[in-house]
């Protein structure tokens, strides 16, 4: 017997809670000059049940550089802005929602 969503009431298998919040989220990506005039590459506006460590690792891989997430962000090293949004738009996120700064 599958188990229930306790979001959306419905089994596991059909549950759209994901898909609810991702369309809910306005993703904002920037850039920042940190120390020694580095570019960052700012991503945020993230829901809380989004796995962003797993986000950071595919991003960090496809565009082979270093990155974080923390305090409810991503941080990519370089300036990656038009890169992120092709990804964001791979991952079934659409193009109201990324805003390009």
């Amino acid at each position: 017997m599958s188990s229930i969503c306790p979001v959306c009431g419905l089994p596991k298998e059909l549950c759209v809670c994901k898909e609810i919040t991702k369309t809910t989220q306005r993703i904002k990506i920037t850039t920042e000059k940190k120390k020694f005039g580095k570019t960052y590459t700012i991503i945020e506006g993230f829901d809380k049940s989004t796995d962003l460590h797993g986000m950071v690792k595919e991003f960090k891989k496809k565009l082979a550089c270093g990155g974080t997430a923390k305090d409810s962000r991503i941080e990519l090293q370089g300036n990656h802005k038009e890169k992120v949004k092709q990804m964001l738009l791979k991952m079934n996120y659409t193009a109201e929602q990324i805003d390009v700064i």
